[in-house]
C-alpha cells in the first residue's frame, strides 16, 4: 500500500483486486449452481419416468413380473434415438429388463441400488445420469432404473448449462467494471468534504490564525482526526497570541526605560562617551520600534474596502526621511507619478513599509550616494539605491525576520525587510528586489490597484 497515497487509489486497487476474484469465482458459482438446478430437473423427471415404468408392471402366477410397455410408449425407451433408458432388477440386483442393446444395467456393477442416483462418465465428460427407485410389486422388491443421455439433442437444459461459461459468464467483468466506475465517483463526492478542509487548512497561516476546519459535513470516520486537528489549531493560536502579546508588551516595556536613559544622556557633558551613548540609544529606540511594528502588523487584517493613495504614502515617507538622509550625507527624490494612485490597503502600514524600505536603501548607499522612490500608476512602488546590489543566492533570505548577512555590523537587526514582507502580505502584495541597471538595488513594493475615492 505504500505506493498508494490516497485513500481513492488505495480503494480503487482492492476493488480491482476484488474485481478480478470476483470475475472468476461468480461465473463458476452460478455455473455449478446451473448444472446442480439442471441435474435436479434431471432426476425429478427420471423419477416420474421410474413410476411410468413401474406401472407396466405386471405380476405373474409363478410370483414373477413381466414388463408390458404400450405400443405408443416404447419409441421413448428404444431405438438409437430414445430419451430414457431403463433397466429393471430385482433384490438382489439381477437384471430382468432393460432398455440397452448391451443388455446390461445402467449404473456400474460396483454401486449400490440403494444410492439414490448416479452418473456414468466417458472419456469426455458426463454421459448418462440416473435414478434407482424401489417398487414393490405384489411382495417382491423390485429396483427401477431410468437413465437419460446427457449428449441427446432434446436435453435443452443441459445445453444452456454447458454454453454458460464462453457465452454468458464474460458480461461479469464489464458489469464489475462499471461498478467500480460508480465506486469511484462515489468516493470521490464523499471524499468531496476532505479535500475542502485541505484547501481550508491551506489558508491558514499567521495573519488567520483563527480559520477552523469544518466538522459537518466530515465523513465520521475522519471528524476525530479534524476534531483533533483544531484543538491543535488552538492551542497554536492560543501560544501564537501569548508570544505576540509578549513581543509588544516587553516593547512598550522596553520604551520608558529608554526615554529615561535617553534623558539622562542628554544632561551629560558633551564628550565622545555621550555621543556614543546617544547613538547606542538611537538603535536601541530603533529596534524597538521595530519589534512592536512587527507585534502590530501580525494582527492586521487590512479591510477590502481599505483605499490609501500611494502617491501621498511615499511623499510623506520621503519627507519624514529626509532629514536622516540629508544628515547621513546622502540625497533621496521621490519620482513617477504625480497625482494620486489608489490602491487597496491601510495608509499607516504601507508608510511603514516604504519608510523600512528607505532606511535600508540608506544603510547600503555609500556617502554622496542618491536614493530615489519611483510611484507607478499601476500602484507599484520601486526604491533604489547605489549600493552594492543583492546577490542572488540571497534574494529570498534577506526578507526573512532577523537574517542578517553580516551579523558583525551591529546597524541592522534583520527586522526592516521582514516587516515590509508582511505588509505586502497583508495587502495581498508581493515584494522583490533586483539589480538596478549601473549598480544597485532595485526593491520594488507591488499592491493592488484599487478604483479613486
Amino acid at each position: 500500500m505504500r505506493r498508494f497515497r490516497s485513500i481513492l487509489s488505495r480503494v480503487v486497487a482492492l476493488h480491482v483486486v476484488a474485481i478480478g476474484v470476483t470475475s472468476i469465482l461468480i461465473p463458476l458459482a452460478l455455473y455449478w449452481l446451473l448444472n446442480e438446478a439442471a441435474n435436479g430437473l434431471h432426476r425429478d423427471a427420471l423419477r416420474a419416468q421410474a413410476l411410468t415404468i413401474a406401472s407396466f408392471l405386471r405380476p405373474t402366477p409363478d410370483g414373477g413380473v413381466t414388463l408390458e410397455i404400450p405400443q405408443e410408449a416404447q419409441p421413448i425407451y428404444s431405438g438409437d434415438y430414445a430419451l430414457y433408458a431403463y433397466a429393471i432388477l430385482d433384490s438382489k440386483g439381477k437384471l430382468l429388463f432393460t432398455s440397452r442393446p448391451d443388455e446390461a444395467p445402467l449404473s456400474a456393477g460396483n454401486d449400490s441400488l440403494t444410492k439414490d442416483s448416479f452418473m456414468q462418465r466417458r472419456s469426455k465428460g458426463p454421459a448418462l445420469i440416473g435414478v434407482n427407485v424401489p417398487r414393490a410389486i405384489g411382495d417382491r422388491l423390485y429396483w427401477i432404473q431410468v437413465g437419460q443421455d446427457l449428449a441427446h439433442h432434446d436435453v435443452i437444459i443441459d445445453d444452456i448449462v454447458a454454453s454458460f461459461l464462453p457465452r454468458v459468464a464474460w458480461i461479469t467483468f464489464p458489469i464489475l467494471l462499471l461498478l467500480l466506475l460508480i465506486d469511484i465517483l462515489i468516493f470521490r463526492r464523499a471524499l468531496d468534504p476532505v479535500r475542502a478542509a485541505s484547501e481550508t487548512a491551506t489558508s491558514i497561516g499567521p495573519a488567520s490564525t483563527d480559520v477552523r476546519l469544518s466538522e459537518q459535513s466530515m465523513p465520521a470516520e475522519i471528524v476525530p482526526l479534524v476534531h483533533a486537528v483544531n484543538q491543535a489549531l488552538d492551542r497554536l493560536e492560543a501560544g501564537f497570541r501569548a508570544q505576540r502579546e509578549f513581543t509588544a508588551d516587553m516593547a512598550h516595556e522596553l520604551r520608558t526605560p529608554l526615554a529615561i536613559m535617553r534623558a539622562r544622556v542628554d544632561s551629560m557633558e558633551d564628550m565622545p562617551l555621550r555621543r556614543s551613548l546617544e547613538t547606542d540609544i538611537v538603535k536601541m529606540t530603533r529596534t524597538v520600534n521595530q519589534v512592536l511594528d512587527i507585534a502590530e502588523l501580525e494582527v492586521l487584517v487590512v479591510d477590502g474596502n481599505a483605499r490609501a493613495d500611494l502617491q501621498n504614502v511615499c511623499a510623506d515617507a520621503v519627507a519624514f526621511m529626509a532629514p536622516l538622509v540629508v544628515d547621513s550625507d546622502r540625497t533621496i527624490a521621490l519620482t513617477g507619478a504625480e497625482t494620486p494612485v489608489w490602491v487597496h490597503g491601510h495608509a499607516e502600514a504601507l508608510f511603514r513599509a516604504v519608510r523600512n524600505l528607505v532606511e535600508n536603501a540608506i544603510r547600503h548607499t555609500p556617502a554622496g550616494g542618491a536614493i530615489e522612490v519611483d510611484v507607478a500608476a499601476d500602484g507599484t512602488v520601486r526604491v533604489l539605491d547605489e549600493g552594492p546590489g543583492v546577490p542572488r543566492t540571497e534574494r529570498e533570505k534577506i526578507f526573512k525576520r532577523f537574517w542578517r548577512r553580516d551579523r558583525a555590523q551591529p546597524e541592522s537587526r534583520g527586522l526592516g525587510l521582514a516587516i515590509v514582507t508582511r505588509v505586502a502580505a497583508a495587502h495581498g502584495g508581493t515584494i522583490s528586489v533586483d539589480d538596478r541597471p549601473g549598480g544597485g538595488a532595485v526593491f520594488t513594493l507591488r499592491l493592488r490597484p484599487a478604483r479613486p475615492v
